[in-house]
This record gives C-alpha cells, sequence and structure tokens, in this order.
C-alpha cells in the first residue's frame, strides 16, 4: 500500500497504470486465449496481439510494453531469436518464455533465461484439459504480475495533460522513499551445528541456484543438500544436470526412497512434493504426489518442516527469489527448532516473494545479496556462526 503526501500547492494522488503486456504467439488460439485473460484484468491490457517474433521486434517500440509472453515455436522468428533483438530494443522489457512441455522447448526455456528472460512458463498441451488451462491461466497471470511490478509506472491520478514523450518511454522502476522500507529484524544465530542444507525458490530460481551452487563445493562434500525449486517436469531434469555442471558436484532429481548422503544435491522432481524420513540409521527421500501445498507442487514447505524430524535442530535453510511466501511457514518451523533460516535480499531478487515473506515474519538469521550467500553458508557450516 502506498501513501501519498497533499501540499497546498497540489492535491494530486496517484494511481497505477495498467500493465502493458504483448502477447506472441502464432496459435491464433492461445493468442486470444491469454489476450483475453489479460484483458479481463484490472491491472493490465493487451497492448498487442501478434503472430511472429518479426512482428514483436517490428512494432515492439510502437507498442511499447511491460510485459512480454513470447512463444518458443513460431514462423519467421522464433521466440529465442527474437529475444536478444527485443531487450536490445528495451533492455528492461521483462519476457516470459511460453512453451509446450518437452525436453527441448525445456532446454530452449533454460537458453532464454540466461539470454535475459525473466522467466518462462510451460503451456498445456491442450486447452480443452479444464485443470491444465486454470492452471496455465493461473500462473500466467501471477507470473505477469509480479513480474511487470518491477516496470509498473505511477502517474498522476487527475485528468491532465498527457505523459510528455520522453517521460512515457521511460519504463524504469520508480525509486522507493526510505520511509517504504521498514526495519528488518534479524534473529541471531543458532548456536547448534547444521548438518543439513535445504534451499526453496521459485521465480528466478533457477539462475539463482546455479550461481550459488557454484563456490558451495565445501558445503556439499560434507553435508546433504536438498533444493525445492518450483518447477514442472521435465524442466527440474535439465535443471539438474545444470546444476551438476554449475557445482562439479553429483546433482539429480531425487528418487523415492533413495538414501541421502553428503557430497549430492537432491532436487524435488517437478510435479511431487519431496520430503525426507528417517529410515532406520539413515535418512531417505519421500516423495509425494498430495494436492498443492502453497499453490505449488513441488513446494517448500514439506521440505522445510520434514527436515526438522529427521535433523532437529540442525536444518540451515536459504529462501531464494521466487513469488509467494512458500518456505516461510517451513521456516518458521525450523527457527522454532533451533535452526537457522538465510534469505536473499531484495535487490538480488527476481521477485522477493518468498524471501521477503520470510524476512519480513524475522525469522532470518541473514537476509544478504545472492553473491555473498555462498560464502556466508561455507563459514556457518565450518563453525562459524556469528
Amino acid at each position: 500500500m502506498s501513501v501519498a503526501l497533499a501540499s497546498c500547492s497540489t492535491s494530486s494522488t496517484t494511481r497505477q497504470e495498467p500493465l502493458r503486456v504483448m502477447v506472441v504467439d502464432d496459435s491464433v488460439v492461445i493468442r486470444g486465449l491469454i489476450s483475453r485473460w489479460i484483458a479481463s484484468e484490472p491491472d493490465m491490457v493487451v497492448a498487442a496481439s501478434l503472430r511472429t517474433g518479426r512482428d514483436a521486434v517490428n512494432q515492439i517500440d510502437r507498442v511499447n510494453p511491460d510485459v512480454a509472453v513470447l512463444d518458443i515455436e513460431m514462423p519467421e522468428l522464433d521466440g529465442i531469436s527474437a529475444l536478444p533483438l527485443l531487450l536490445a530494443k528495451k533492455r528492461n522489457l521483462i519476457i516470459i518464455m511460453a512453451s509446450t512441455l518437452t525436453r527441448r522447448n525445456a532446454e530452449i526455456s533454460f537458453k532464454a533465461l540466461s539470454l535475459g528472460a525473466s522467466d518462462y512458463i510451460p503451456k498445456p498441451e491442450s486447452t480443452r484439459e479444464p485443470a491444465a488451462a486454470e492452471t496455465f491461466h493461473h500462473d500466467l497471470i501471477q507470473k505477469i504480475r509480479s513480474l511487470g511490478a518491477k516496470v509498473r509506472r505511477t502517474v498522476p491520478a487527475t485528468a491532465s495533460p498527457p505523459l510528455a514523450p520522453a517521460l512515457e518511454r521511460s519504463r524504469e522502476p520508480q525509486p522507493r522513499s526510505p520511509l517504504a522500507q521498514p526495519q528488518l529484524t534479524h534473529r541471531a544465530f543458532s548456536t547448534q551445528a547444521p548438518r543439513v542444507l535445504v534451499i526453496g525458490s521459485s521465480t528466478g530460481g533457477p539462475q539463482a541456484l546455479m550461481a550459488l551452487v557454484t563456490d558451495l563445493g565445501p558445503v556439499i562434500d560434507r553435508f546433504p543438500v536438498l533444493i525445492t525449486q518450483h518447477m514442472p517436469p521435465t524442466f527440474t531434469t535439465i535443471l539438474a544436470e545444470h546444476l551438476a555442471r554449475s557445482s562439479h558436484r553429483p546433482a539429480h532429481e531425487a528418487v523415492d526412497g533413495e538414501i541421502v548422503r553428503a557430497g549430492t544435491i537432491y532436487l524435488a522432481p517437478g510435479g511431487r512434493h519431496m520430503r525426507v524420513a528417517r529410515h532406520g540409521a539413515e535418512v531417505a527421500i519421500a516423495l509425494d504426489d498430495g494436492p498443492p501445498v502453497n499453490f505449488c507442487k513441488p513446494a517448500v514447505d514439506p521440505l522445510f518442516t520434514s527436515a526438522i524430524d529427521v535433523w532437529q535442530g540442525g536444518v540451515l535453510a536459504v529462501v531464494l527469489t521466487g513469488m509467494g511466501s512458500d518456505g516461510t511457514r517451513g521456516g518458521k518451523e525450523i527457527v522454532a527448532a533451533g535452526g537457522n533460516v538465510i534469505a536473499q535480499d531484495e535487490a538480488s531478487s527476481v521477485v522477493w516473494g518468498m524471501p521477503g515473506a520470510a524476512a519480513n515474519a524475522g525469522i532470518c538469521a541473514a537476509v544478504l545479496p545472492l553473491n555473498q550467500i555462498a560464502q556466508k553458508l561455507v563459514r556457518v557450516f565450518s563453525g562459524d556462526r556469528s
């Protein structure tokens, strides 16, 4: 919520302009469906509905969108080829890649993230499947809204003359007043030695995870590392491969019943919650096909809470960039059991939803930029809990 202060010289308040969304897909059915969804939202408008990447590149200056939903497979110019051309014309454009759920498209989506796309979303194979279409609808609108918040513009609410062209072209996020940034309360690190690292992430998570594990070798070698990233099947398979390359350590989608050991990164497979449980003297992975938690499957909270049953106060949790608040409930329980929580800071997060919820709940022992989290983890697991 924002508060506008009125002076004696002006009585203007502020309102937010709708997000301008450009839909680019060669399927007239998908274009129409997405356009109708966007048009029904009070804070969004369809800036353009286009058939090819070439159309998008040619019209971006005229359309001036805040967000583009970009299909991968299109005639004339596909999405992965159009992506850098669009960003060259508008560097702060939010681009969400949309593709059907195949390994090839998942790999292209990962490449798109490295080229500057903000996020990806899998399209259902058929829009005639109500549940799949509803999930696609919900996830797409949430991604547009959350990612678009970074470029949302504020304009006078009074019906004054239109914005000057130079101002209209500027899409930079408005600077926040220092008064709008509450002071975060940090807890002291628990004196209990951590025995496991659990990580939760969502939007922006793949890039964050790959950067994090690059410098996490000393922790991975000595302690189990378990990750839940909000992601569909196939995508998690490829993410695990990327994590293995980035960390130079084994990483794979967790398998139900396998024993958890140090030296390996375990990733929750898309579409299944990952928990851990005692199996005699060992700790084993427990996957389940239960309902979504916090609208997510896999969800972070099931991993976090199950880790307490196994390692009690020896759990160290990290909450990385992502929408929503998944991980906060589990984080509270970890802290209550004597463990610790670290969150990514707002400036380095693609979306400061999940880490922001944890930070604002007062459960974090540290809130750090992404490039400082690995160093801190290495120190904490080595005995420095200051």
